[in-house]
């Protein structure tokens, strides 16, 4: 029966095409859980399902041993050293030893629990999968490749693993996504890559040219690409919003490409469509960069900026000036940041909500005052390690921003129990509350902050000089709150 299943395959796979890439790290030849299920089928159904169903994406091991299909062998792609590769190809002859096929052989009765299961459920499960996985499941027999293959499926990739050739995984995903809409993919809207140090500016440009409704790239980690690429993808995908290009240390702005900026009409305005931008760790930012990204991206509403450490207050300037819409912004570590770049925060007025500006040792309490006196509804401030801010500056802010719900200010020695309880007096809605390290904080003033603040969460009092007695009339008073500390009495 083998030898004519081998027979029968070699015939029918003279078509076929053999398409190999990188697509996951895993190396583990242990048979899935839905390639045990499918072994309970019964043996006419299940040869007749090996025998016919096409392969979207193997993931398999590299020691997998090569099989000839009817234009030869497929063994350049299988025999990558260390790899796993993903194939486009029909399936393997019965002949090979993989798991599936000795689990075949068993005689089984009953149909495995999980066929019993409806398209719709099954559907629902693959949802759950990273794109590697669900891969694998589409090997598994004709129904499962049917249905790893829904469209509804299919507007999300996700990659990850430093050892994938992702540039080759998603040149034969969107191939294949593309089948019933030549060169391109309507249905993919979120590519997410990060931490593939392997990507570079040809996988960018792949789903740059094939994916014109993409709405969310997240490619944070992935230090090879560069300004073009970021480029192309801005320019070819129009309705792009959420751009995450974290720790690409290359990525100094972001724009259209001068292609993309001729052929735009008036009405257009050149602008770029993103909302969300994340560019933390970009170390090669520098205000000329940011000038360009704010009169570009004038619908930004969420832009973090963390260790950005050439930004000045003059990148700030610029971004003002632009970018009118922003609620959330963070430009935590660059050191060059002071009071005057501040000035032109608190412009934001009532629109900014999230504003980190830890260990920014230029800011002081004049900086602080701008933001809480035009920043009424400001919900979130880290101020970690601003040293120069004192109990002025935390009085200020807690008589502006009475809606204020969390709270860093850790590490900022200045600070006691005086701003500790005008905090509390005004701010009753606060949750969240961190006080690491500040010097000059007692067990006084965090009984202040317990007495009026029952709905606090959170609370950060490592490295402080406080007692037993305070944290156990915090825990009495806030029920809900998490102490964190490092005094060893309390427990």
């Amino acid at each position: 029966m083998g030898a004519n299943n081998g027979k029968q395959y070699g015939s029918e796979g003279k078509g076929s095409s053999s398409i190999s890439s990188d697509v996951s790290s895993s190396t583990d030849h242990t048979p899935t859980q839905a390639q045990k299920n499918v072994a309970t089928s019964e043996d006419s159904d299940l040869s007749m399902r090996t025998l016919s169903t096409p392969s979207p994406a193997l993931i398999c091991p590299p020691t997998l041993p090569g099989f000839q299909n009817g234009r030869g062998s497929s063994t350049s792609s299988s025999s990558i050293t260390g790899e796993t590769v993903a194939m486009v190809h029909s399936p393997p002859p019965t002949r090979l030893t993989h798991p599936l096929i000795r689990l075949a052989s068993r005689p089984q009765k009953e149909q495995a629990s999980i066929e019993r299961l409806p398209d719709q459920a099954m559907v629902q499960i693959f949802s759950f999968l990273p794109t590697n996985q669900l891969c694998r499941c589409a090997r598994v027999c004709r129904r499962w490749y049917n249905l790893a293959w829904d469209p509804r499926l299919w507007r999300t990739i996700r990659l990850t693993g430093e050892t994938i050739n992702v540039d080759r995984a998603l040149k034969v995903l969107t191939r294949r996504l593309c089948q019933d809409t030549p060169n391109v993919c309507l249905m993919l809207e979120t590519v997410t890559v990060s931490g593939c140090r392997r990507l570079t500016d040809r996988g960018l440009y792949t789903i740059a040219q094939c994916c014109p409704e993409l709405r969310r790239l997240e490619v944070s980690g992935c230090y090879n690409i560069s300004n073009e690429a970021v480029f192309d993808v801005v320019s070819l995908c129009p309705n792009l919003e959420h751009l995450d290009v974290s720790g690409c240390s290359k990525v100094t702005c972001i724009s259209l490409t001068r292609e993309a900026s001729i052929k735009l009409s008036p009405l257009h305005g050149k602008q770029i469509s993103i909302r969300y931008l994340d560019m933390t760790d970009c170390f090669v930012l520098e205000d000329e960069g940011l000038h360009t990204i704010a009169a570009h991206c004038t619908q930004l509403t969420h832009l973090y900026l963390r260790r950005c450490v050439r930004l000045t207050d003059e990148g700030l300037r610029y971004l003002m000036v632009y970018c009118a819409s922003i609620k959330e912004l963070s430009v935590s570590d660059c050191r060059f940041v002071s009071d005057f770049g501040l000035r032109e925060i608190a412009k934001l007025e009532s629109r900014l909500r999230y504003l980190s500006i830890a260990h920014c040792g230029r800011v002081t309490d004049v900086g602080i005052r701008y933001v809480a006196k035009y920043c009424g509804k400001l919900r979130y401030l880290n101020a970690r390690g601003c040293e120069g801010l004192t109990d002025h500056g935390v009085e200020y802010l807690a008589k502006n921003c009475a809606k204020l719900k969390s709270l860093d200010i850790g590490k900022c020695p200045l600070v006691s129990d005086t701003g500790l309880e005008c905090l509390a007096l005004n701010c009753f809605n606060l949750k969240r509350l961190s006080l690491k390290s500040c010097e000059s904080i007692t067990g006084q003033g965090l009984q202040i902050v317990a007495a009026n603040c029952f709905d606090l969460q959170m609370l950060n009092v490592q490295d402080c000089e406080v007692s037993v007695e305070a944290l156990r009339f915090v825990k009495r008073h806030c029920k809900r709150c998490v102490i964190e500390h490092t005094n060893p009495a309390f427990f």
